[in-house]
């Protein structure tokens, strides 16, 4: 093998090869396909590799047929000496052929023979699924699970899922995919998330209390922190919608995250938490089934000035809601027992944003009179609010 003496054109000028997939860019230098596609993608300085000209990322790239045909004839004529014949490279899938399997999606009869042909071209190669996104595929696979879902055709939602899954996974994270459970269940939460994103909001609004169940779900399994966030992200986006609210009364959303939170996650599944609880405590049945979790109060106040600036924020959004529509003497006294009251102080001695201590600010005043006999805030209150 060492003996073969290889013709100097057949071997490409980055990856010093013999190429399999010769292409020429614009530049007149021909490569093997995958070295240039890859120099073009990582690159920073997108200039010819030989010429050191200008090569834009999109060029096109004309497959050298001549060459590949002298490559085979001379890998064939030298396979006694061990030479490796050159496979027919792949033809790469074109736009127009990708744009017509998804005019194939409007007929029930075709749909599902346009996504398998879809998932083989999205398993093929970074080429394919990059050409698959930009010619719209995302959206219309969207589109099309929302057809699906309204039918009940669950082999279509199940095919179609998995295009978006091979769309959206870096190629390094393929073959991981298929071998890790835990990997595939975080892909799907991902996909359902970006899917939620980009769903209408009338869509959004029709969402059944068992959607939310699910979610919890997610939480309770502890799949992986990618997963947990999603699902959190997901709860977020579509409270903010028609009766969604109340239909996470009825899963019970609230108690659950308090649970959940209560077990000290990590900083950022604390921020999207406290973030969906201030949503939730905005109507009168959050607030409620918020009160309703003994610990509430005392995890909220907890997380001021320990976790973000948005978290601040949030948690003295939740604390406003409750002392402002939902004060009773006994949630007043309870704010004094677990240290909320003096958190609420200690945000405005703190560098926290203005706005933020306006709010800690109105709620101190609302209710200095019951608040004022308190050690911890009584001179604070007594300098600056003097009725």
């Amino acid at each position: 093998m060492d003996e073969i003496e290889i013709p100097q054109y057949f071997i490409c000028p980055i990856s010093l090869q013999i190429m399999k997939d010769p292409v020429t860019a614009v530049t007149g230098i021909t490569y093997d396909r995958e070295s240039i596609e890859q120099w073009l993608k990582t690159s920073k300085d997108t200039t010819c590799p030989v010429t050191k000209q200008a090569l834009p990322s999109d060029s096109d790239l004309t497959p050298n047929h001549t060459l590949w045909r002298l490559i085979q004839a001379w890998s064939a004529a030298n396979a006694s000496n061990g030479m490796d014949l050159v496979p027919t490279p792949k033809t790469p899938v074109s736009k127009s052929r990708v744009v017509k399997l998804i005019r194939d999606f409007g007929v029930p009869s075709l749909y599902m023979n346009a996504l398998k042909k879809m998932e083989v071209l999205a398993k093929d190669n970074e080429r394919n699924r990059k050409c698959l996104e930009e010619a719209g595929v995302p959206k219309a696979v969207i589109l099309l699970l929302i057809t699906c879902h309204r039918q009940g055709k669950i082999s279509c939602l199940e095919q179609a899922l998995r295009i978006l899954h091979l769309i959206w996974t870096p190629c390094s994270e393929i073959k991981a995919l298929t071998e890790n459970p835990v990997i595939v269940r975080t892909h799907v939460m991902v996909i359902l998330k970006r899917v939620i994103e980009g769903t209408n909001s009338r869509l959004l609004e029709k969402l059944k209390p068992e959607f939310f169940k699910q979610m919890l779900r997610v939480l309770k399994s502890k799949t992986s922190q990618q997963a947990t966030k999603s699902a959190l992200h997901i709860l977020i986006q579509t409270c903010l919608w028609g009766r969604n609210k109340s239909k996470m009364m009825e899963a019970n959303v609230i108690f659950e995250l308090i649970e959940f939170e209560l077990e000290k996650p990590e900083k950022h599944v604390t921020e999207l938490i406290i973030n969906l609880l201030a949503h939730l405590c905005s109507c009168a049945d959050g607030r409620a089934q918020f009160l309703g979790h003994a610990g509430s109060i005392a995890m909220v106040a907890k997380r001021i000035l320990r976790v973000s600036p948005a978290t601040d924020d949030r948690a003295v959004q939740i604390l406003k809601s409750i002392s402002k529509y939902a004060a009773t003497n006994h949630v007043l006294v309870e704010m004094l027992k677990v240290g909320a009251v003096t958190k609420l102080c200690m945000v405005m001695q703190a560098d926290c944003a203005a706005y933020v201590k306006e709010k800690a600010r109105g709620i101190l005043r609302l209710h200095s009179t019951l608040w004022n006999g308190s050690p911890c805030i009584a001179v604070y209150l007594l300098t600056r609010y003097q009725r």
